[in-house]
This record gives C-alpha cells, structure tokens and sequence, in this order.
C-alpha cells in the first residue's frame, strides 16, 4: 500500500510553487491533483501521523446491476406458460423478464426500436422479439443476464405479427405486404417457402388485402395456417398443397382472431365493435354476429356500431361456459367512460374499468397445448402505466396483490435518497407501521407469474431508498439484497388544509400546480428524524412513533426575503450588523433583494405563507408523525424562494434550510427560529468581496426583470467556463451551466421557478426580457436566476408528461452574468464537531454553510451545557468569523478524523416521543456525540472535506491550511458529490455533468476511478442521481424507472450470484390422451413434418435480399463472457447438460415412436400373411 506521510509533503511546501491543480480535458472531465499551500502550517494543524489509504484503482468498476419499477412506455407482452415467466416489451426497445419476486431482468435492444412483439419458445429458455425497425432477434434465457443468440433483419418488407407453434422450430411471419414467410429459429435462416398475399387471396379480388393481422395454425390440424388480413379476408391455407382451403370475408377490419380449442370454430373481432364467429365448414358468413355492448334498436336493425375490440381470447373450460375476453368495444355515446376489459362467461358480462389504456392483455391458461381444454385461470392486463392481474376463478373477479415495486411512478417522483447499511431494527418497523395501511380484496391466491429462481446471495446489508413525489408523498423502499419492495408510504400534504377551488391563485402562486411537490429529503437513520422540504417553501420536520397521537401540529412562520429596495432613491442601504442570534425574526436589509413588487388588487401581500398548516388538533397513525412545520412567507409582494439546501441534526435538536435570498435556523425542540438572515450578512466582517452600493440607473436595470444580457458571443464562450472565484475586478458572476451542449437540448423548455415559462429552450433575447415584463397585475415576478447548484422541480407545467420528464434548473445561463452582489444561494449545509476557527485547541458544535459562490462560512453553535437546560436555555448562534473559498457552487461537506476515518454527525438515539411507559417527559436524552472530550483521543486535528461543482479540497482543521485540492472539471460542473464508505475506507464519488463518474481518494484527493458512464440525457437523471455506501448509486432512468448501479468491483464480481435464474428445468405437462376416435377422425395433424416442408431440400434457398442474418452474443459464448472461474464453467456445464438431456429426451421419444410404428406394421403384415397364406394365385 502508498503511503502518505503529511509531515514530508507539509515539510517540502515551502520550496513548491503555489499554483494549484491544472483541471481535465474536456473529454475525461477529471484534472490531477496536487498540495495546495493554504499557508504555513500551525503546530495543531500540523499532521503527525502517516494516514495509510487503503483504496486503490482496483477496487473500482462500475455496472448496471438492477431496474426497478415499471417498463416505461410498454408495447407488447408474452407469457410462458410452463415457466411461468412473463415478458414486457417497450418504445424504447427494452425488454423486461419478471417472475417470482426478486426474479427481475432487463435486457435492451441496441437499436432502441420499439418492440412490436414477443414469442416464448415454451419451456426452451429462448424468447423471440420482432422490432419496429424489422428485425427479429432470438434471446437465450438461460443465463441470468440474457443475450442474442441471433437476429434476423428484413430489407425490403416490414414485419406485422408473428406467431410460434408450441413444440415447432418454424417461426411464421407476417408482412406489411400481405406476406407470409417462414424463419427457422435454430438457425435463423428465412426458409424459401413463402405464402404470397395474391396467393391466398381469390384471383377474382381487385384490392389488396392489406397487411397480416393474425397468424395462427388450427388446433386440429398443425398443416392448416389461418391468415387474417386487416381489410376483412380470412384465409385458411393448407401448408402442404400450397393452396387456400376456404376463404372469408367481412366488411369491417379484423384486429384480432382466436380459435375455439377443437379446431372447427374461430372468432374475429373487428373495427365497429363486433364478434364474428365462424364455422369452418360454412365459411360464406359467421354463422354468430354480437356487438356486445351495442344498443339493440327497437326495429330489428343491427345494434349501433361501437368502438373497436382491439383483441379478443376465447377460451374453453372442461365444466362450464367458455370465456370471451376482449378489450375495447366500448359505445361511442359515452365518450367519458375509462378503458375497460370485458369478460364473457356465459350469459354473464363484467366489464372491468382501468385506469389508463390497455396495452395488451393474455388469458393464462393451464396448459401449453392448443388443442385441449383451455382451463383458463387468469388474465394478466398490461396498462400503460401499470401492470394487473386478475383472477379468473372467483365468480367477482378480483385482482392478485402485486408483488412487483411498479408503483413507483403513482406520483411522478421528484427526488431520491440512498441508505446503504443502515441499522437493522429499521426495516422491520418501518414494515409494521406501513403493513397497517395496506388494501383489502385481493385475490387470496398465490402470484401466478412465479417463475425463476432467486437466493439472497452473499451481501445482505439493510439498504432503503427513499422516493419524494410531486403529490407530496414519500415512500420508504427496503432495497436489500437489489431487490425493492415498499415499507411505508407518508403523506406530507396532510398537515395542509385543502385547497379549495380558486384559492390557488390567492395563496399558492409560486406554483401553479403540485403545491406539495417534496423537493428534498433529510433523514437520520439513528435518530428516525426525517424532514422535507416542499416546492412551496416549507420545511416539515417529522418524528417517529409507534403510537397513535391526535394532536396539533406546531407551525413556525420565518420571514425570509430581502427587503425590496427603493428604485428611486440613489442611496444605498446599509447591511445591519449580524443580529442578536436569540431574536426571533430579525429584520433583513440586504442588497441582494429582488427590486420586483407585485400589487395584487391593491393590496400588496405580506406575512403570508403559500399553504395553510391544519389549526384543528390531527389524528396521526403509528408512524412519522409531524413534530414542527415551518413555513417561508411573503415578503412587501415578493414570493419567498423555494429551499434549496436542508440539514437537521438531533443531538444538536435544530434543523436548518436556504435559498438564494439567505439562511433559517431553527429549534425544532423548542419551536424557535434562532437565525434568519441574508446570506451577505452572514460574512459579517469576513465579506473577502468589496461590495459596490449600485447606481439608482443599474437599479432600474434590475427592475426591468432579469440580469444584464451580454452582447457578445464570444465573451460568453470565455466566460462560461470560468470559476465564480476567478473573477476579479467587478466580480461578474458567469455560471458555468451553459448546457447547451449538456441539458437545456434535452427538454426543449426551461421554466422559471414561478411557472413562468420562457420559451422552447431558446436564449433570451433583449426584446424577450422585455416582454417577459409586462405582465398584468397579481402575476408573480420572474424570480431572478439562482446558485448554479439550486436545482428545482418544474412541476408548474402543463402536462404529465412534461410534468414527469423535466424540471428547472435555477442555475443561470451564460447568457446572464449575474453581479457579484445579486442573490447568493445557500446550497449546502452540515452540521458537524469541528473546529470553528484558527485557534481553537477543542471542537465544538458548528453549522458548516456553502455558499453558490463556493464559499465557506463556519457557524458556531452555542448549545445549553447539560440536557436538563436544553428545553429552557437558548441556543445562540454566531459567525465563527472563518471564511473558506472554492470554485463553483459548494455540493457537500464532510469530516474525517486525524486517521483519516469518516467522523459520523452527532445524532440523538431514537426514543418514542409517545411511549406508554415514559411517564417522565423529561428523561435524559441519550446524544452520541462522536467527539470524546479528551483531545488525546480525539486527536488535535481533523480533515474537512469540501467539493464543490468544480473542485475538492480538504483542509487542516484547526489551521484551516489547504492540504489537497483537485480541479475535478474545468469544462462542466459536478451534478452530484458524496463522501461515502467502501471496504472499511472513505472516498469522494462525483456524478459530473458530461456523463462521467469519478472517485478520489480521501484525504490525498488522488483520481481512482473515472469513467464516461452516463450522457445525461435528461434533467431527471441530474435530479435524481445519488451515491451511497458500499459502492451503491441510483438514478431515475425513466419516470416510471429506478436504474441501480455499483462503482465497486467486488460486487460486480459477486453480481453473477445476486441476479435471478430466468430458466429452472421443468418438464413440459404431457398432451391429453386424444382417445381412438379423435386419433382416427381428428385430422392429421401428428403426422404433419414442417421439416420436410420448409427445410432447404424441399422449400429452397430464400432470396438473399430479403433478408439479412446477423450472429448474436449468447448462447454458450455468452455465458464465457458474462461469467468466469467456477461459476462459469458450472453454468456452461449445467446448460450443456440441460442440452444434452432434452436431446436425449427428444431421441427417446423419437425411437418409442418408431418402434411403436414397426410393431403396428409387424401386426398388419402378420395380419395380411395370414389372410392370403391358404388361397391359390387365382383367388387373388
């Protein structure tokens, strides 16, 4: 292992030149690192010990380990009956494999072309995909990360429908064109026989018959294919004399057919709302027409027409009435009514109302096998956004309980937090408080998709997820072992009372819709505090019980908002000293204040919160019950700004929260808002910034809306990759968040934080800002652009779609150089043991506060000496007068012990606020403070770990000397920064805008790991991406999607143990003894050979222009490649086995058939000797 000694590099600095780090290139995005002297080192800030680090590049790869939630923008499904495995194809041209819980696979297409249609090869580990780009591909399912065996693209014709007989190697395809070819799926090879559209169709029909709708080969005689056709003709086409047997007509367009189980009737549903059925030995008309939901008219006449029957199954039972079930076929007169399923038994109709669109629906049955008694128990309904099964046996028709975690998008989700290795007790309880609030009237069957086979495997820590939506609803997710299944869901909006309609507009106007959308999360897992912040600018801080309370619930208003400045007046205000920290509401007086006001009818708004906490005391269930809700108001007009940085500590019992105007910090124990102030105030004397009073001109330029616009094209290109920190002179701030090239493309739209929008992603002009401000009275103003690390949700869009898919960046454009003395954003805060300023000698309690300019201001904390005064005593609060710098917005702090280890934030120990058997309200809270007294044990120093959107750096506590500093992108910014734990160590993991993901080691900040994994491709992925410990990060990958991902490669080592098997071995049911008779006068189905018919001998070569065959990665060599050592070779050989047995099974049967057939043939010989052996030639 290297070793660092700091002495030596602390020794050799006085000889170094003081230039810091050069940053990357724009491709890596990672630049070196190198010691930075931040002066001369003090006797306590000297290191004396040699930190060993322990991580090495080694240590880290980074792969796709499992999706959650469900397959957005779904397309198709297939069902395997014998492994009970089901199969969803999307738009997207992903595919996704689910069986028992915990069996989850997704596989993607590389094209990315829609997914038109999927066919399991039925208990052969193979599924086949037909793709909107015209291709089709065979995916082996015997590995536990599936890949293509083989695809097959078409050139000249685009593919319709398929269909796969059970037990048949012979794959039909239907075309655009009216064509039916034929694929092999061993080899996939086109087979040279062909069924030609004016073929099928009589000579006699002038019109095309449009393109193939249905394939299907009869029950009773496997060498007859039906063929529908979108116009109305059906087809039955005898494969062996190459000829049509009948044919059919109907003037309305066929969707769909299903056979009756026996072979001699089928069923069509067509555009007008009809069933047909068919016989085929009178195939002039159907011999039954039903429009089931048509209004049967009084005359006689045909019942009106109705919506299409998109897809219809009939389905037959041994004891009672087949079932017809059929989606669509709704009356046009009832315009409003929901997607619906009809299910047909008997004389019995129940429609099942859904709430989005049906995609596609399959009736699972109890057999494989065409030509039997159906037997069907359910039907899985695949949605648009959901997935339900419902349960065929039971006369009512319920649906099962579904064990999948596709409810994650019930709400779009707006942010994500990670816990890995949190403490074990939390799972369990978090379970029994969410158990109580589950639905009743499920099915009490079992989960019929039950395939798979799936273990815990060998890493088994707790992990949980948790998800704020924009409905204002969290749920806690217990992620162990990569699996996902929801703990506990909480309300947040249920401290609020309901909006009535037309109160939005006089309350709520800094959104437009989603009022309670959750913006950010803070837990503590140790102390169960968990606290949110909402888009209209809230923060409630949440405890936990097991106990039912009715109580009210405690509400803080804070006033925090510059005040608004005079425009006319060419006097500057003044910035008042830091106030007393025991005042409860200090007056703000700032420059950085918004010069906007908002006459509403008159009345200018003040004092006033967005949203209205319940009066009446509430009945909370067991659970996170509301502790204090605190509350932003309106400021002389101007809306308060929406939070964008949170931190609570327990032990400490204060919860603190920013925004561009300034800081709160609150006691949550005895419901008082200690600090509320400006962020400039917050330097105090420490302000390193000469700050200009402005011109009463540059005022009104102010008051026109938004910040100055530059002019020319090229100072905005230099500018825009340029530090905040880097600019001298007038302190023109340009944000390096030009995402032209990285994230406003993508939307096509930003929208300002007030719901304005501003365009279809186009740069403000001149003539823009103008007309963005004449705006009528009682609109809220444009809220000038924020840090460029405040990131908010744009949920005051008009659709869902746009509401899911995008969100506002408050950081500004480089078309903008916002003054250094406009708005500076909080955009991080931690509360942590430290060393507040240069000459402490012990550490004490301080809140850490990072600014959007990429300054530090240490807070320190002044807290009651013993607990017993805790309730009674206030806590003051003050500026330590320390004052650090770094390039871009700040990100994330962290603490590391004088060893080098990570030094966890003081936390309370969970204790029930509402327990039965504490009758003395005032026990002693028990504090872990990990910070002994003693500065032997402590150390007499500490590292803090500061990343901003640009660079890391990790200073000397208390000399405040910069040991390390690493420019980690000069080209774009960092989305995302965590210190996290791997392998008993601690490192940086950052999420870079440009894609990559990179890990420093701490504290030398040396790069371990950089990699371009991840284009951001949407601003969700930026919102939503997080790390965690133990090498663990997720990502919003879709809105209906979590993507998780691991930068460690232990686990990917270990991933191949982690994943589900999607293929187990199970014996194919054997076919029904079809008895004498229906052997004898059933048809001739067993004895049709589609080798002989299709094969190369007999059918030829296809025409190589028609299509293209393309070799894949699975099978076997796949297997090499995904898996190696001993689990390798025990997969190649258990596949190999499975190969070799069902081959064997295959030739045993083959030679049982041939010896029954040489004894029937002895016998009939035997027979025929002894019936001519007596009798002369003549007699013959």
């Amino acid at each position: 292992m290297k070793k660092f000694n700091f002495r030596k590099v602390l020794d050799g600095l006085a000889a170094a030149s003081p230039v810091g780090s050069s940053g990357g290139g724009s491709g890596s995005g990672a630049g070196g690192g190198s010691v930075h002297p931040g002066g001369t080192a003090g006797a306590a800030g000297t290191p004396r010990e040699e930190i060993q680090e322990t991580l090495t590049s080694d240590y880290f790869q980074i792969c796709k380990t499992v999706r959650h939630g469900f397959p957005y923008l779904p397309t198709a499904l297939a069902f395997d009956p014998v492994q009970k495995i089901l199969a969803i194809g999307t738009r997207t041209g992903a595919i996704r494999i689910l069986g028992r819980p915990g069996v989850d696979c997704y596989c993607q297409h590389e094209s990315g072309a829609a997914v038109l249609q999927l066919q399991f090869l039925i208990n052969e580990g193979a599924l086949v995909s037909a793709c909107a780009d015209d291709a089709l591909h065979l995916w082996n399912l015997r590995q536990k990360r599936p890949a293509i065996l083989h695809s097959l693209k078409f050139n000249r014709e685009r593919i319709t429908y398929c269909h796969l007989p059970f037990q048949s190697k012979w794959l039909y395809v239907g075309t655009e064109r009216g064509n039916t070819h034929i694929v092999n799926i061993e080899s996939f090879i086109l087979s040279g026989y062909v069924i030609m559209w004016n073929k099928a169709i009589e000579l006699s029909t002038k019109t095309h018959p449009g393109p193939v709708v249905h394939l299907s080969d009869s029950p009773r005689d496997e060498g007859k294919l039906l063929i529908g056709y979108e116009n109305g003709t059906i087809v039955f086409w005898d494969l062996r004399s190459k000829r049509a047997d009948l044919r059919a007509y109907y003037d309305e367009a066929i969707h769909s057919v299903a056979w009756h189980h026996e072979g001699k009737q089928f069923m069509c549903s067509h555009s007008d709302g009809s069933l047909t059925l068919w016989n085929l030995k009178s195939p002039n008309r159907p011999f039954q027409t039903t429009i089931p939901h048509g209004k049967v008219q009084r005359d006689g006449k045909k019942p009106e027409s109705c919506k299409p029957i998109l897809k219809v199954e009939y389905k037959t039972c041994k004891n009672s009435e087949p079932f017809v079930i059929f989606s669509g076929g709704l009356s046009y007169d009832k315009p409003c009514r929901r997607p619906s399923l009809t299910i047909m038994h008997g004389k019995a109709i129940t429609v099942l109302e859904m709430d989005h669109p049906i995609v596609d629906f399959l009736t699972l049955c109890e057999t494989p096998y065409p030509n039997e008694f159906q037997e069907p128990y359910a039907v899985v309904v695949l949605l648009e956004k959901d997935l339900i099964v419902v349960d065929l046996t039971q006369s009512n028709f319920p649906i099962f309980e579904n064990p999948y975690p596709i409810d994650i998008h019930e709400s779009p989700v707006t942010c994500t937090e990670y816990f890995a290795d949190c403490p074990p007790d939390l799972i369990p309880v978090l379970y029994s408080v969410g158990a109580k609030h589950k639905k009743q009237g499920y099915s009490n069957k079992e989960w019929p998709i039950s395939g798979g086979a799936w273990n815990l495997g060998a890493q088994t820590y707790p992990e949980i997820i948790i998800t704020g939506h924009a409905d204002g609803s969290v749920k806690f997710w217990d992620a162990s072992a990569i699996t996902l299944q929801m703990l506990y869901k909480l309300k947040t909006s249920k401290v609020f009372e309901k909006q009535k309609v037309g109160e939005g507009k006089a309350t709520a106007e800094i959104v437009e819709e989603d009022p309670f959308a959750v913006q950010m999360m803070y837990w503590c897992p140790e102390s169960r505090i968990f606290c949110v912040a909402g888009v209209s600018a809230y923060v409630i801080v949440y405890r936990f019980s097991k106990h039912e309370v009715n109580t009210e619930i405690a509400s803080l208003e804070v006033r925090l908002q510059c005040e608004v400045e005079d425009i006319i007046t060419p006097e500057p205000e003044t910035n008042p000293p830091f106030p007393d920290a025991s005042s409860q509401l200090p007056s703000l007086k700032s420059l950085s204040g918004s010069t906007n006001t908002v006459a509403c009818e008159g009345t200018m708004k003040d004092s006033i919160p967005c949203l209205s906490v319940k009066a009446r005391p509430v009945r909370m269930p067991p659970g996170y019950q509301a502790d204090l809700v605190i509350q932003l108001v309106w400021v002389d007009g101007e809306p308060p700004q929406q939070i964008t940085s949170l931190a609570v500590n327990s032990a400490y019992g204060l919860v603190a929260f920013g925004n561009c105007n300034g800081l709160a910090v609150v006691d949550f124990m005895q419901k008082t808002v200690l600090l509320s102030m400006g962020t400039l105030d917050l330097y105090g004397s420490s302000d390193p910034y000469q700050r200009q009073p402005r011109s009463p001109r540059k005022s009104r330029q102010f008051a026109a809306g938004l910040t100055e616009l530059s002019d020319s094209p090229v100072s905005l290109e230099l500018e825009r990759c340029k530090s905040p920190t880097s600019v001298k002179g007038s302190r023109k701030l340009s944000l390096p968040t030009d995402l032209k090239t990285d994230l406003d493309h993508v939307n096509g739209h930003c929208t300002s934080p007030t719901s304005q929008s501003c365009g279809s992603g186009k740069r403000l002009s001149s003539a823009d800002v103008s007309r963005a401000n004449r705006r009528g009275p009682g609109r809220p103003p444009f809220r000038k652009a924020q840090s460029a690390a405040c990131m908010e949700i744009s949920l005051p869009v008009t659709t869902e779609e746009n509401r899911e898919n995008s969100f506002s960046r408050s950081r500004s454009s480089s078309v903008s150089s916002i003054d250094r003395d406009s708005k500076e954003a909080i955009t991080a805060l931690y509360f942590m043991e430290s060393f507040a300023r240069k000459n402490d000698s012990a550490v004490s309690s301080c809140l850490w506060v990072g600014t959007g300019l990429g300054m530090v201001i240490i807070l320190s904390l002044n807290l009651p000496a013993s607990d017993d005064l805790r309730q009674s005593e206030p806590v003051m609060v003050s500026p330590s007068g320390t004052v650090l710098t770094l390039k871009g917005a700040v990100l994330t702090f962290a603490c590391l012990d004088c060893m080098g280890t990570l030094t966890h934030r003081p936390y309370e120990v969970w204790r029930d606020p509402h327990s039965a058997d504490d009758g003395d309200k005032t026990r002693k809270r028990k504090l872990v403070m990990h910070s002994p007294s003693s500065s032997q044990d402590m150390g007499d120093h500490q590292f803090a770990v500061i990343c901003s959107e640009k660079q890391a750096k990790v200073f000397s506590l208390p000399s405040q000397t910069c040991l390390y500093v690493h420019n980690i992108t000069e080209t774009s910014f960092l989305l995302r920064a965590d210190v996290v734990t791997l392998c008993n160590s601690v490192c940086l993991a950052c999420f870079c805008a440009n894609g990559h993901i990179m890990t420093l080691s701490l504290p030398s900040l040396r790069p371990l790991l950089d990699i371009n994994y991840l284009p951001v491709t949407d601003m969700r992925i930026a919102r939503t991406f997080c790390f965690t410990n133990e090498g663990q990060a997720l990502y919003l990958s879709s809105p209906t999607e979590i993507q998780r991902l691991t930068y460690s490669q232990e686990m990917c080592d270990n991933l191949q143990d982690m994943l589900g098997d999607l293929f187990t071995p199970v014996e194919t049911p054997e076919a029904q003894n079809r008895g004498f008779l229906k052997g004898l006068f059933g048809g001739s189905g067993q004895a049709f050979d589609r080798e002989e018919l299709f094969g190369e001998a007999t059918a030829g070569k296809a025409s190589r222009s028609l299509a293209q065959h393309i070799p894949g990665s699975g099978g076997i060599e796949g297997v090499r490649g995904a898996a190696g050592g001993v689990i390798g070779d025990l997969t190649r050989a258990r596949i190999a086995l499975d190969e070799r047995g069902q081959k064997l099974g295959e030739l045993d049967e083959r030679t049982a058939s041939m010896m029954a057939s040489a004894e029937a043939f002895s016998k009939h010989a035997h027979e025929v000797m002894l019936k001519y052996k007596d009798k002369k030639w003549y007699q013959f």
